[in-house]
C-alpha cells in the first residue's frame, strides 16, 4: 500500500487541508490522492525510459500506431488513432521528419493528401522503445499475481465506470 510519504507533495498538502476541514471520507480522499501520485510517478518514469530514445510520450505514440500501419496513414486518421489533435499530430510529424524518422508522402492524384510513413530507421527505433517499454510496464506488475492484477483491473474498471455514470446523469463531469 503507498504511504502517505509517497504521495506527492501536492496531495500531502490537499490531504491535511482536507484532514484540518474534517472532510467526510477521508479514506476516499487519500485514495484518489495515491492514485494521483502513483499515475504522476509512472508518467515520470516513462518519460525517462523515453527519453534515450528522443522520444517523448506523443511521439512514441505515433510511432506506434505507424508501425501497425503497414501502408501508413493520413496525418487526419493518424491523430483520430493516436487520439490527438491533428495540429498536434502536425507538430509531432515535423520532430519526427526531422529526425528521418518518418516520411510524408504526397499522394500522386491529389498532392493535398498525404500518407505518413515510417523510415528504416524509425521503424528500428519504434521496434527497440517498443521493446523497453513493454519489459518496463511489465515489471510495474511483478510483485502481484495474476489475481491480484485482475482485482485491480476490475475495481479501476468499476471506479471509471462510476465515474462515467456520474458523468452522463450530470450531462458532463461534475
Amino acid at each position: 500500500m503507498v504511504t502517505m510519504k509517497k504521495l506527492e507533495q501536492k496531495y500531502l498538502a490537499l490531504l491535511g487541508e482536507a484532514e484540518r476541514r474534517q472532510l467526510p471520507d477521508l479514506d476516499s480522499i487519500r485514495l484518489c490522492f495515491q492514485v494521483l501520485s502513483l499515475a504522476s510517478s509512472i508518467d515520470r518514469d516513462c518519460a525517462a525510459l523515453l527519453a534515450p530514445f528522443g522520444l517523448s510520450e506523443g511521439r512514441f505514440v505515433l510511432l506506434f500506431v505507424l508501425d501497425a500501419a503497414d501502408d501508413g496513414l493520413a496525418p487526419n486518421a493518424l491523430a483520430e488513432r493516436a487520439g490527438v489533435t491533428r495540429a498536434t499530430v502536425t507538430g509531432l510529424l515535423d520532430g519526427l521528419e526531422r529526425e528521418s524518422l518518418i516520411e510524408r508522402h504526397a499522394d500522386a492524384n491529389d498532392r493535398r493528401s498525404l500518407t505518413i510513413r515510417l523510415t528504416r530507421k524509425g521503424k528500428q527505433m519504434a521496434r527497440k522503445a517498443f521493446d523497453q517499454h513493454g519489459r518496463w510496464i511489465a515489471s510495474l506488475f511483478l510483485h502481484l499475481s495474476a489475481q491480484e492484477r485482475k482485482t485491480l483491473g476490475g475495481l479501476l474498471q468499476k471506479v471509471a465506470a462510476g465515474m462515467a455514470d456520474r458523468s452522463d446523469a450530470a450531462g458532463g463531469p461534475p
